[in-house]
């Protein structure tokens, strides 16, 4: 009977010689460029550098390969491998691009979240300063709309004091014109010769010039101050007062060839004509006659009132034009008197004025006095017998040069008082 201690030698023998046996087999792990010097674990041990031969035991074996990059990577190679006995095998090692390693993982997910932090506090830095802009910006446009509005009542209190100002020099030329009338220094219409055209007393006063719903040239509507009064021809003058002053009628509608005659305005006279003819009749009378100004003629024409034609809304009434002229002139004073007792400052022929011409009334004197300025063109007013009835409205603009003359264009006289 064998002993039980000699069975558990022997087995433990076999163990010793089998294990032995197992530990032959060869592993040889390579690697190339970048890969060298890589970690190399086996079943969770580490075994060295790649590359690197080793002795391993038969059966399953878990390779890794692991080579850090830098702080926050890592490149690894895992792989299952099956050992036979006294098996030799080579594992060709490749490292895959880099990753995170759990702790660098850790420390990006850190950075990312301050990052995330401080762009969050950007924005709200960002959003602070962008309100703050839009707070100070409202803050000067408030402030400058009330300097604005401020500014704005200083105008319309300075514009209120110069009107009450105007209003009150107004009220006293005014109240020295009605004392002149009375007292026969000055008379409501005279003449200052037989010959001379017969003037209307014109008393100072204010009024709106121009028409909102009228040409370009007829804006912008303003409010012109008569301070002075002044006197304007009754008529427009005839043929025979300039025959007296001139000697000579250039009258197309002369009672010639064409009918018309001595009491028919004349015309066929150019702004330079009328200038000769104003410088005769101051000679001859001592007086300073002169055109109107294009604001005293219209002042004039609307005659306190806001009618479409000099006198009336009614254009027939007032005026002679295409529409009932017969395509010539007409004696003065055939038509309505306006409520200054002028005629025909509507139709019968334009009446040239002292004004330049300009494109509209922006910049304007509001004075009364007439507007000059670099244009050689002058100023016609008031529309003709060849007139539509739009062209012999009150605030109806017309313009020629200086030396122009035809069958439609005369004048009218004004000077100053007594």
């Amino acid at each position: 009977m064998q002993s039980p201690l000699r069975f558990i030698l022997i087995a433990a023998l076999l163990s010793v010689v089998s294990t032995l046996h197992a530990a032959d087999s060869g592993l040889r792990i390579t690697c190339e460029g970048r890969d060298v010097g890589a970690e190399v674990w086996i079943n969770g041990k580490f075994r060295g550098e790649c590359p690197v031969d080793l002795k391993v035991p038969a059966g399953a074996l878990k390779l890794l390969v692991r080579k850090q990059v830098d702080a926050d990577r890592e490149q690894v190679f895992q792989q299952d491998i099956r050992m036979g006995e006294d098996s030799i095998k080579k594992v060709e090692i490749q490292l895959p691009a880099p990753r995170l390693t759990a702790e660098g993982q850790k420390r990006v997910d850190e950075r990312q979240a301050i990052e995330q932090a401080q762009a969050l506090q950007r924005q709200a830095a960002e959003r602070a300063e962008a309100q703050r802009r839009a707070d100070e910006r409202q803050a000067i446009e408030q402030a400058q709309a009330l300097q604005r509005q401020a500014a704005e009542r200083a105008e319309r209190a300075e514009a209120q004091r110069r009107e009450a100002l105007a209003e009150s020099a107004l009220a006293e030329a005014r109240a020295e014109f009605d004392a002149a009338l009375a007292s026969g220094a000055i008379k409501a219409s005279f003449r200052d010769c037989a010959d001379c055209p017969e003037m209307v007393a014109i008393a100072p006063g204010s009024f709106e010039m121009g028409s909102s719903n009228g040409d370009k040239n007829e804006k912008p509507v303003h409010r012109v101050n008569i301070s002075r009064g002044f006197a304007i021809g009754k008529t427009e003058v005839t043929q025979a007062e300039w025959k007296s002053i001139m000697g000579d009628n250039p009258s197309h509608f002369n009672g010639f060839f064409n009918s018309c005659g001595d009491n028919c305005p004349v015309e066929q006279v150019s702004w330079n004509d009328v200038k000769v003819f104003i410088q005769k009749l101051n000679a001859k009378t001592g007086k300073q006659y002169r055109l109107p100004s294009e604001a005293e003629w219209e002042y004039a024409c609307r005659a306190g009132g806001k009618h479409e034609y000099c006198g009336s809304d009614t254009v027939d009434s007032i005026a002679w034009y295409s529409g009932n002229s017969g395509q010539k002139t007409h004696p003065v004073a055939g038509k309505q008197a306006n409520a200054f007792g002028l005629f025909d400052m509507s139709g019968n022929v334009w009446e040239w004025v002292e004004d330049s011409y300009h494109d509209s009334y922006a910049g304007a004197p509001n004075d009364g006095s007439a507007w000059q300025g670099n244009n050689s063109l002058r100023v016609l007013r008031g529309g003709s017998w060849f007139s539509l009835p739009q062209n012999t409205r009150a605030a109806i603009r017309n313009r020629g040069g200086p030396a122009d003359h035809n069958g439609s264009g005369g004048f009218r006289l004004a000077r100053m008082l007594p």
